[in-house]
């Protein structure tokens, strides 16, 4: 059994991915002016001039929190560089290429358009340690205002043209040159996001026959009913046009799952096996390994081993598979939900880059994408939710004698995996083996203990 520790409540804004709630609700205007104020303050290092950039995704509020956070900024003393739509890798790239001391990316993501969130990079493009989001928390409670800048030293914002140019430019050169994707039909469901413009003009660009979906944007069809998490449109849609394979993107095109020509799903794992055995191969990856989280499917690990190549696991979130590729030497990690990570080229997952480097496969060995992209048959997984309103139901004796059984029980057959959520009063239990019918024994008895634990501690 893994169990990450249990996060939930322990910070009042930032969660695995920076600060994200409902518009209005706990992302405000007041919040966003105040982030600004204190990410700006943390991040004046030196006496030069200092900078952010902000991009944003499509959603409605966008508009609202972006204006706050650029009087948040200002007042502060920092310049702002608004970049408008644009997806979160792309504003990590810029804010390294711009020489910007702080990059911003409004955004939730794979949320739909209710919700928005705040996401900050470093100078260097990486996302905050919690170290730094510390610091930001900490000036959030506190009144700033003997900390503004005196009037001659306010900031200024401007809006920056040429960035989607840019952007475009960085993702082919992750390619070889003479790599063309002529004679690819592809269908790219932008899901109405951030990448709606530049992803179908990069694919046109590398020779690919585009069809694009998902690229209407109107501030509330975020996500909706597309993308990577509903990929069910992009499936008819490859099937209807006969398409070689599709693209899923989600909101701020930070991850990526595929669609095979027959119109069948392909997830994170499938894409990080095709990636990784391909770098072996051509002597890409920097070590004999890649970095996944306790999530990946058991087959994936299994193939991986099989090909020589170890499968290192960390907690749930991108943010800790970033943080164990730089410490041991990884070049190559990802979640099963498409956020992976190809930190030759990135420093937080790119959606579109990881599409690209499994599009350059497929044009290498002329096979179909059902054929290039299942390289193993996923393990029987069965996850499961218990709820509970008071005390730590995980530390009850009668549990963790279940557990233990349980473990014993799946031995050499599988993985069982217990954690509580990072964002709500909720244990997630996960069982995942060669035979289906005992991984579902093993969680539901699991979930039984929980919650009989959970009603007699309420």
């Amino acid at each position: 059994m893994v169990w990450a520790g249990e996060i939930f409540m322990s910070r009042r804004y930032f969660g695995t991915d920076g600060i994200r709630g409902r518009a209005n609700g706990l992302i405000t205007p007041e919040l966003a002016l105040k982030v600004g104020q204190a990410a700006g303050l943390v991040f004046q290092r030196g006496e030069h001039r200092h900078r952010v950039v902000i991009g944003k995704d499509t959603r409605l509020s966008g508009y609202m929190i972006e204006n706050a956070m650029v009087a948040g900024f200002t007042s502060v003393g920092m310049d702002v560089l608004l970049v408008g739509p644009m997806p979160t890798p792309a504003v990590a790239m810029l804010t390294k290429s711009m020489r910007a001391d702080l990059g911003v990316m409004i955004s939730a993501s794979h949320n739909m358009f209710e919700d928005n969130g705040i996401k900050l990079f470093g100078p260097l493009g990486f996302k905050l340690s919690d170290d730094v989001e510390k610091q930001i928390e900490l000036l959030l409670d506190e009144s700033l205002d003997k900390k503004l800048s005196e009037s001659a030293s306010l900031g200024r914002a401007r809006r920056i043209d040429g960035v989607h140019d840019r952007y475009i430019e960085f993702a082919k050169r992750t390619l070889p040159r003479d790599l063309s994707l002529d004679g690819l039909r592809v269908v790219v469901d932008c899901a109405n996001g951030a990448a709606y413009k530049v992803v179908p003009e990069a694919l046109w660009e590398l020779g690919a026959d585009v069809i694009s979906i998902g690229v209407e944007p109107d501030g509330f069809n975020i996500n909706k009913e597309c993308g990577s998490t509903s990929p069910e449109a992009l499936c008819r849609k490859v099937r209807e046009m006969r398409a070689d394979i599709g693209i899923a993107l989600d909101g701020d095109a930070d991850r990526v799952i595929m669609v095979d020509e027959r119109g069948h799903v392909v997830d994170g794992d499938q894409l990080l096996a095709v990636i990784a055995q391909s770098w072996k191969e051509d002597g890409r990856l920097a070590k004999p390994g890649i970095v996944a989280t306790v999530m990946s499917n058991l087959g994936l690990e299994r193939f991986l081993a099989s090909e020589g190549i170890e499968l290192v696991r960390t907690s749930v979130g991108d943010r800790y598979v970033l943080e164990a590729m730089l410490r041991d030497g990884y070049n190559v990690g990802g979640e099963a939900s498409g956020h992976i990570i190809l930190s030759d080229y990135a420093t937080t997952g790119d959606g579109f880059v990881a599409a690209l480097q499994v599009l350059a496969v497929v044009q290498k060995l002329r096979r179909p994408v059902s054929e290039v992209c299942h390289r193993f048959d996923p393990l029987p997984q069965i996850l499961k939710n218990v709820r509970y309103r008071a005390g730590r139901p995980l530390d009850d004796a009668r549990v963790q004698a279940t557990i233990s059984d349980a473990e014993k029980r799946l031995n050499g057959h599988g993985r069982l995996l217990i954690r509580p959520s990072g964002t709500e009063p909720v244990i997630r239990v996960m069982g995942e083996g060669d035979d289906r019918i005992m991984v579902e024994e093993v969680v539901d008895t699991i979930v039984d203990a929980l919650g009989n634990a959970a009603a007699a501690a309420a």
